[in-house]
């Protein structure tokens, strides 16, 4: 890993950092980039950018992370970000917070469980850099979460309701509750209240020890109203694909070793490490692809149903990988990062403009199909921070 050593791991976060700062909007939130690192006009009803949910709070931790690297905007950026999300998105009639929202109010006026997730992973961020509203953030989300999407049977949440709460969703997914475990980790890590632990054990224990491992180590991304696994569920491309996706597999398998560690590595968390073991070899397995990258969805059958190459699978599987070493003290965890660096470095990461390329094509060059212009820093920043001292 001579080539892509912490220092160069360093210098990549930072460079994310700098490119992705562009995206500071005067008027609140953030714009979305184009590929430039230009602003992105996407707003048909004109009224300014649109500000989606989960790119502002992922802005906030991206940042919030970034303090660690010094990034001189760092703390600016964050605090931007948190009043933007209690300004913009904060539903101050009904509670909640909308999907998106422009210079003139809410567009998407939905509330979905998998932005909740991430507005309760940036308050934890945000609060470790002392933001005065992160815990104000906090209690307005863990109602919403406990209160309206928390489902006690099977110990996970439901999905999308109404801007009133009515409608209640017919939809119960593994994206939502796999990020809700993501920030239920980072609160616990921030504020130590066992009830995030538990929450975030309950929900792996169900997705993961229960499903997956009956899967043989496959996730299930879809389920009915009473949570059995909707094998025939149409999906969206962007959010809610079809078949199982071996990203989010992969995802899962860093997410339950974090647990573990947050656990104090207590008995009831053992089964972790062999699930995250499992997990990821059974996706990189099925999913890696002859020509490099990670097929994007796998059907029910075994077999690759999408084969569109997007950069987050990859950047995910640099961090659990890592993630596997330090569980495991077992160097072999590690044999795989030279080759999805390689195809990051040269496929995704734009050397000239700075930021990643979401998706390439069948001949490695960049595309814009699910993702217009240079998505948020989320995945990339991850994957460039794994491999840094601890």
């Amino acid at each position: 890993m001579s080539d892509y050593s912490p220092d160069w791991c360093r210098a990549e976060a930072l460079r994310l950092l700098d490119f992705h700062a562009a995206a500071v909007n005067p008027k609140g939130g953030f714009y979305k980039l184009a590929a430039d690192g230009s602003e992105l006009a996407d707003n048909p009803r004109g009224s300014g950018n649109t500000r989606e949910l989960h790119e502002t709070t992922r802005m906030i931790h991206a940042y919030a992370r970034g303090a660690g690297l010094q990034h001189p905007r760092a703390r600016e950026i964050v605090d931007h970000g948190v009043g933007f999300l209690l300004s913009g998105h904060a539903d101050p009639l009904n509670g909640g917070f909308w999907w998106s929202a422009d210079d003139a109010g809410p567009l998407d006026r939905k509330k979905q469980a998998y932005g909740h997730a991430f507005v309760l992973l940036a308050a934890a961020w945000a609060a470790k850099l002392g933001n005065t509203d992160a815990d104000k953030l906090r209690d307005l989300v863990m109602g919403d979460l406990r209160n309206r999407f928390w489902e006690a049977e099977p110990g996970a949440v439901s999905d999308t309701f109404d801007e009133d709460w009515t409608n209640p969703p017919a939809y119960r997914g593994g994206n939502a509750n796999m990020h809700l475990t993501e920030a239920l980790l980072a609160a616990y890590d921030t504020w130590r209240d066992p009830e995030y632990l538990d929450m975030a054990r309950q929900i792996a224990g169900f997705m993961i020890d229960r499903h997956a491992r009956a899967e043989g180590w496959v996730v299930p991304e879809h389920f009915t109203p009473d949570w059995q696994i909707d094998r025939d569920f149409a999906g969206d491309p962007m959010f809610r694909p079809p078949g199982t996706t071996p990203g989010h597999a992969i995802e899962w398998a860093r997410l339950i070793l974090e647990m573990r560690e947050l656990g104090g590595r207590d008995r009831q968390d053992d089964w972790t490490v062999e699930a995250a073991k499992h997990l990821y070899s059974r996706a990189m397995k099925d999913a890696w692809l002859p020509e490099g990258g990670l097929a994007y969805t796998m059907g029910w059958d075994g077999q690759i149903d999408n084969r569109r190459r997007l950069w987050w699978p990859v950047a995910e599987a640099v961090a659990t990988a890592h993630a596997l070493h330090r569980a495991t003290g077992d160097e072999i965890w590690l044999k795989d990062l030279d080759r999805l660096w390689t195809h990051l470095d040269r496929h995704h990461i734009d050397h000239e403009n700075g930021g990643w390329f979401a998706e390439i094509d069948e001949d490695g060059r960049p595309v814009e199909t699910l993702f217009p212009g240079k998505p948020d820093i989320y995945h990339a920043l991850t994957a460039s921070l794994a491999g840094l001292p601890t």
